[in-house]
């Protein structure tokens, strides 16, 4: 009896030539998880301890002192005194409470240091104070932003952001249902099997559920980067000074404002000049006929609209301005529509520059709403939403070590990558499609072609090392 084939010739070169473009893009997951996946257990963890911190305690404190609400306030300006006779210094910043519970701030510099002074707004008493940004939650931003190496961190961040990217192009591939099997394969877990096929089912359907939310997190994340936030995307998408009517511009930008590498400036006024004090520009602000005092400044923007915690910069030398800001990026609301910002002269209290949400650009916009989005502050649901995808995260990461783990052979002297034979018809598409997601940035690009130099310039001519890194 003659046995014959159930595939034809044709599809089985089908057959194959699929198994072996599934298996090169399982390869380049592999690699580039290799590098990705412990920036994105730092990212993760550093990411839940901010976010745990600022909603126990407050990004700046104000949270740490319960006052007892009051028929009436004190004055903005009596206030400030009580913080100054606390903590003498140079009063720079004023942030008024969120709910009728908190206390005020104000944030005093001693030469180079900031200090934060609490202050109930009702008796105007000093409650205590502590020095600026030099919390827990700072400490994780800094590592979040640069791993504490300046520059050099935000470059590695940059590239392993870029990657990831690529990871979740070729997980989706991977992830997607193949050999008869339905979407109801890799939708819901499969919990009745074992081992390694336990942990690639759970890996696979938590990283297709995550993966939408992290392109995401690493786009929102990457527009802060030095090289395509910064020198790219920002800055075809900064707010142009140009809109504001013949209004003075200073030297310095609003990125000035920000407290080292604390960002506190919405994205897209980072690289926008501030205005100037000093002449007749702008429209009515405080009143012609009164002085312009702290009291005031506090008063217009109560009028302005400015309810609930707001924060009021202080000018800082002869030219500078009052700013008055609310922002989801500092925190200040749980609305990325309430954005807005106010620059007031500090001679005439005319205001020079008002910006708010609608006056964006829509990639100033989508940064609003996605850095919002990023940090948990609008509402319970995004805080519950950010906890389970950095839980998220923490498992994708966690789970394809365990993957790796359990598939190589026991005292492997090498990485045991998925090895694919003799490139087939589909490796250009392939090549191409990896090649321009990382070459959409450009960081993890120039990485992607020094790594492709070395294998055939150095790596593939050391048999030792070619052994290591298969």
């Amino acid at each position: 009896m003659t046995l014959v084939s159930d595939l034809s010739p044709a599809k089985a070169d089908s057959s194959a030539l699929s198994r072996r473009f599934y298996i090169t893009a399982w390869r380049w997951h592999f690699y580039a998880g290799l590098y990705v996946a412990p920036f994105l257990l730092m990212l993760a963890v550093t990411g839940l301890t901010m976010l745990w911190t600022a909603t126990l305690f407050g990004r700046d404190g104000e949270k740490t002192y319960v006052v007892t609400p009051q028929a009436t306030h004190a004055s903005v300006s009596a206030q400030a005194e009580a913080a100054v006779r606390e903590l003498p210094g140079q009063i720079v910043q004023y942030i008024a409470p969120r709910t009728d519970e908190q206390a005020s701030l104000f944030r005093i510099n001693q030469g180079e240091t900031s200090f934060m002074v609490a202050v109930d707004p009702y008796k105007a008493e000093a409650l205590g104070y502590w020095h600026r940004r030099d919390g827990l939650y700072d400490l994780a931003s800094a590592i979040h932003g640069t791993l504490l190496i300046g520059d050099l961190g935000d470059r590695l961040i940059e590239i392993a952001a870029g990657f990831g990217i690529m990871l979740v192009v070729t997980g989706l591939y991977l992830w997607w249902p193949r050999d008869g099997r339905g979407l109801g394969s890799v939708l819901v877990p499969q919990l009745s099997a074992r081992g390694r096929q336990l942990w690639k089912s759970l890996h696979m359907t938590i990283g297709f559920y995550a993966s939408l939310f992290l392109v995401v997190f690493l786009v929102s994340g990457l527009t802060w980067a030095g090289i395509w936030g910064e020198k790219m995307t920002q800055a075809w998408s900064t707010f142009p000074a140009e809109k504001w009517d013949n209004v003075p511009l200073s030297d310095k930008t609003h990125a000035s404002m920000n407290h080292g590498g604390i960002k506190e400036v919405p994205w897209t006024l980072e690289q926008t000049p501030m205005p100037a004090s000093g002449s007749a520009a702008g429209v009515t602000g405080t009143p012609e006929d009164e002085p312009v005092t702290l009291d005031a400044i506090a008063t217009l923007a109560r009028t302005l609209g400015f309810d609930q915690r707001f924060q009021l910069a202080f000018p800082g030398d002869e030219t500078a301005v009052w700013t008055i800001a609310r922002d989801t990026m500092s925190n200040d609301s749980a609305n990325p529509l309430d954005d807005r910002t106010v620059h007031i002269d500090q001679y005439t209290g005319r205001i020079l520059a008002d910006v708010g949400f609608g006056d964006y650009g829509a990639a100033g916009k989508a940064m609003a709403a996605g850095i919002a989005l990023h940090e948990g502050d609008m509402g319970l649901w995004n805080l519950v939403l950010v906890n389970i995808f950095c839980l998220s995260i923490i498992f994708l990461s966690v789970s394809g070590f365990v993957m790796w783990w359990k598939r190589r052979p026991k005292g492997a002297a090498r990485l045991v990558a998925p090895t694919v034979g003799a490139p087939g018809p589909l490796w250009k598409t392939g090549a191409f499609v990896m090649l321009a997601t990382a070459l959409l940035f450009p960081l993890s690009g120039a990485v992607l072609l020094a790594v492709f130099l070395l294998d055939i310039l150095v790596f593939r001519h050391i048999a030792p090392l070619k052994k290591a890194l298969s």
